[in-house]
């Protein structure tokens, strides 16, 4: 074995030798997790490998673990989407990533050659864009992963970061500041940068105006977030769950609805709150009769929804045709529109020097092997993310 180098985190650097280490698999829908030694592979030919340090769960992992995806029941397979860690080596031809950096992994790659990413209207990336099917890595269409016996355990969403150490295609590896609180900076692997960024890329929210906000989990709080750095005059959050208005005031909502207290749908409370509708509303719960509400919920000439929530089911959208000659528009957001390798890092420095309050979003922190008892936290609406640290 070579000689291994500490940096301050205890990652191990262990030149390009497969690694045993911990990780909490995913043997099949619904199962508890188990904490279990893996080998992780050396990386390839434009691979990175980190050494994950905080690791947190959102909706999206919680739905592949549920199986609610045929595309995302694939066995076993290491979950987890939003990470921080220090890049423990790299394969051939990385150039923009070195050992000891500092990085956040991210679903929504790019690669920096494609058509889309050479385009400023698209965050999109044709090579590594986010991918329920892809289980394998883009080099050989093998895992990275496997048991000591050498079975294959696969990948999830160009990540896999519920492991100690994880391999990830370069072009989904963000180099943040080397005094980045990674703590705090893997909460911009997903949930924030997918909510600020929606209010400030994708709907371009301005001063003074109008948004509604249906679903106030972490995502939704982060459009609150953003919207209220944008100086928005009325923010209206839409929940079914009491709970989240105390943690939705901290991040500037002005309004709280509750559905089931209302005796009139949610988009004519809305349209009598605000003089027939809201600038921008976004859909953040996945619903679609929520996501028809948050459509109706704007105001007819000029209103714009924003879709972020995953919709697993095969039904289509809930508009007719002639809604959408109200002047009206819907777009679908990913990844808060950003394109990560190039703008996610002037965004961290922002959030580091103060601009976005990130501490409002981090409710529980638990160490990695009580994972499952962080799913349970969310799975119970208790928690907007729960902090696990390997």
């Amino acid at each position: 074995m070579d000689a291994v180098d500490h940096n301050s985190f205890g990652a191990t650097v262990t030149a390009d030798k497969t690694i045993t280490c911990k990780a909490a698999v995913a043997w099949g829908p619904g199962e508890p997790l188990v904490i279990q030694d893996v080998r992780v592979a050396a990386p390839q030919k434009m691979e990175v490998r980190i050494k994950i340090l905080f690791t947190s769960i959102c909706h999206t992992d919680l739905g592949a673990w549920k199986g609610e995806n045929e595309a995302q029941r694939a066995y076993p397979r290491i979950l987890g989407h939003e990470a921080a860690g220090i890049v423990e080596s790299v394969g051939e031809g990385v150039e923009d990533i070195r050992k000891g950096d500092r990085v956040i992994p991210i679903f929504q790659g790019e690669c920096g050659n494609c058509s889309c990413c050479k385009n400023q209207k698209t965050n999109l990336c044709l090579k590594f864009g986010v991918n329920p099917l892809k289980s394998v890595m883009l080099n050989d269409g093998k895992t990275r992963f496997s048991t000591k016996d050498g079975s294959p355990i696969f990948h999830f969403l160009n990540t896999s970061t519920f492991s100690e150490y994880t391999v990830v295609d370069s072009a989904c590896v963000v180099k943040i500041d080397s005094d980045a609180p990674l703590e705090k900076m893997s909460l911009l692997s997903c949930g924030v940068s997918t909510g600020v960024g929606a209010a400030w890329n994708v709907a371009d929210v301005q001063p003074g105006s109008s948004v509604a906000i249906f679903g106030l989990g972490a995502v939704g709080l982060a459009v609150a977030e953003g919207a209220r750095v944008r100086g928005a005059s009325k923010i209206i959050g839409v929940d079914i769950n009491p709970t989240k208005f105390a943690k939705g005031r901290a991040v500037g909502i002005t309004d709280f609805i509750n559905p089931e207290d209302l005796e009139v749908p949610v988009h004519e409370k809305i349209g009598g709150m605000t003089e027939g509708g809201v600038d921008y509303s976004f859909e953040c719960a996945g619903n679609l009769q929520v996501l028809r509400e948050a459509f109706l919920s704007t105001h007819m000439g000029w209103g714009l929804t924003v879709l972020l929530g995953i919709h697993p089911s095969p039904m289509l959208l809930p508009l007719h045709p002639m809604e959408m000659f109200n002047g009206r528009q819907i777009i679908g957001s990913v990844f808060g529109g950003f394109k990560g390798k190039t703008q996610l890092p002037r965004f961290a420095q922002q959030c580091m020097c103060g601009t976005l309050n990130l501490d409002e979003f981090i409710t529980h922190e638990l160490p990695f092997d009580q994972i499952n008892k962080a799913f349970q936290l969310l799975v119970d609406g208790k928690s907007l993310r729960c902090l696990l640290q390997l």
